[in-house]
């Protein structure tokens, strides 16, 4: 299988879901809820949601064509378990289909997107790893 779609691209769709997905709500502090009380220390350290990262991660897979974003949306479906290696056309044609949602809907409502994307690399036997290092 070759990829249309430039594997560092890939990475850095990857890395942009990871900021994504690592981003939680924010704790009102004005709540009285004494159960969010011991919570407080971890307010710190919690990334609180953060539109641009989204908007990015968008802009990023809208600039791609179509038939990059229906490969970056078989790659999570494979990593997902949807489809396994040896099914590629198949999740290549679901993801294809111009029927159902936008490709980029489909990816950003994966909770998981991320390790989907790494799943699916990993299926076929690459991986992010020294992709956008400099020697």
């Amino acid at each position: 299988m070759d990829l249309v779609t430039p594997l560092d691209i890939i990475c850095r769709i990857i890395v942009r879901a990871r900021e994504l997905e690592a981003q939680v709500p924010g704790i009102d502090p004005d709540n009285d809820d004494p159960v969010n009380d011991s919570d407080d220390d971890r307010d710190v350290l919690e990334d609180e949601l953060d539109e641009t990262v989204q908007d990015e991660l968008r802009a990023v897979i809208d600039d791609l064509a179509d038939d990059q974003q229906a490969e970056i949306l078989a790659l999570a479906m494979v990593g997902l378990g949807t489809y396994d290696a040896s099914e590629w056309d198949d999740a290549l044609d679901e993801a294809n289909d111009k029927d159902s949602e936008p490709a980029v809907d489909l990816l950003l409502d994966m909770p998981t997107l991320s390790e989907n994307l790494e799943a699916g690399l990993a299926a076929f036997d690459l991986s992010c790893d020294g992709v956008g290092q400099v020697d």
